[in-house]
């Protein structure tokens, strides 16, 4: 039986996290031994209960020296000795290359998560995708993102990368089918993303600004997600909406693992990020068969089709994001109908957990 070491920085409720956290309960109850490896345990225990309840364990290396993180880390996976180690996110990916230099039995594979153009200039995201050549594997969840990586490391050979999507479980992704849309006064739309600048709820805010008072008043915003991470974004929104007197359409959550439960009420899933890699967010609204409100970034142009199954937008311009919310208030409830049930389809052949799950073993050999 293979053994699979899932290394991250941590278990907080972050798309990485979850994309993880998926997959490892995936591989478990196809009878892999799973379990995970992390060096920031004190900054969340989100998904501590889903991991244990599915019979894996956590390990935790609690280090702030760099250096010696990094040793420990590498201490660790080699006491495991995992078949597999599927490591995400940047730092991860390092400390399990630099524990892959010498001889070793474990396909390494590590998860790009994110098409941040930063990647191209920044000395330090720079150092660390030329680190990838200690990988067996490069996997991102988005063309976009593997073309960066190709821009910036060119040494690396293209049979390292592969696209793999989300993976969802269609069972657990029960569309509803008595949902109406437009069935209350408000226009329902969801968004569930932690508070960074890059998600962009200042242009957010600056195109309902834009809107007419009667489409300001047809639509409300539930977002779900961290709120204090690391800049003041949030802080610095609420006051903006505060001066707009926009009160009454945003409404802020915490995260919750009942998002599935809000998104099946909700009249649109959306996300108006400055970059992404493939949001989980949106697989998830595709596969509950909701339309898409979404920025043109990533792939997600490539699975979007304004206006057949969503509608898209410019994350740089209010006026553009104020647009696509105003296709959205004038669509038909049959329209919105439509563009769901189309998302279904197209999340039910691309995000298939099983079908994902099979490309990821086909690197284990």
């Amino acid at each position: 039986m293979s053994k699979i070491l899932c290394i991250i920085n941590n278990l907080g409720s972050g798309g990485a996290q979850r994309q993880l956290v998926n997959l490892a309960v995936g591989f478990r109850q196809k009878g892999y031994d799973v379990d995970f490896l992390i060096y920031a345990p004190s900054v969340s225990h989100y998904y501590y209960d889903t991991i244990r309840r599915n019979g894996m364990n956590i390990m935790e290396v609690d280090e702030d020296n760099y250096a010696l993180r990094v040793l420990k880390m590498r201490r660790v996976i080699h006491r495991y000795q995992p078949d597999v180690i599927l490591a995400f996110l940047e730092v991860a990916a390092f400390i399990a290359e630099m524990s892959s230099i010498l001889p070793h039995k474990w396909k390494l594979i590590v998860g790009e998560r994110s098409a941040d153009p930063r990647k191209r200039t920044s000395r330090r995201l720079r150092f660390f995708l030329h680190c990838h050549r200690f990988a067996d594997y490069i996997v991102a969840n988005s063309q976009a993102n593997i073309d960066i990586i190709k821009q910036v490391a060119p040494e690396l050979p293209d049979a390292k990368y592969r696209v793999i999507y989300n993976g969802l479980d269609p069972d657990k992704f029960v569309v509803d089918n008595d949902f109406t849309f437009c069935r209350n006064t408000k226009r329902n739309i969801l968004i569930a993303s932690s508070h960074r600048y890059v998600k962009n709820l200042r242009n957010l805010i600056e195109a309902v600004h834009l809107l007419s008072p009667d489409d300001r008043n047809a639509i409300h915003i539930h977002w779900y997600g961290n709120q204090h991470l690391d800049d003041n974004s949030f802080e610095e929104n609420m006051q903006r909406i505060a001066n707009l007197h926009l009160e009454d359409i945003f409404s802020f959550y915490p995260p919750t693992l009942d998002i599935y439960d809000y998104m099946r009420q909700a009249d649109a899933v959306a996300l108006f990020s400055h970059f992404e890699g493939f949001p989980n967010a949106l697989c998830e609204g595709m596969m509950l068969a909701k339309p898409v409100i979404a920025t043109r970034v990533s792939d997600i142009p490539l699975i979007i089709k304004d206006p057949d199954n969503g509608f898209l937008c410019s994350a740089d311009y209010p006026e553009s994001i104020a647009t696509a919310l105003e296709k959205f208030i004038r669509a038909t409830p049959m329209q919105l109908k439509s563009m769901g049930l189309s998302n279904r389809n197209k999340a039910l052949t691309l995000f298939d957990k099983q079908s994902i799950l099979q490309q990821y073993e086909q690197l284990f050999c």
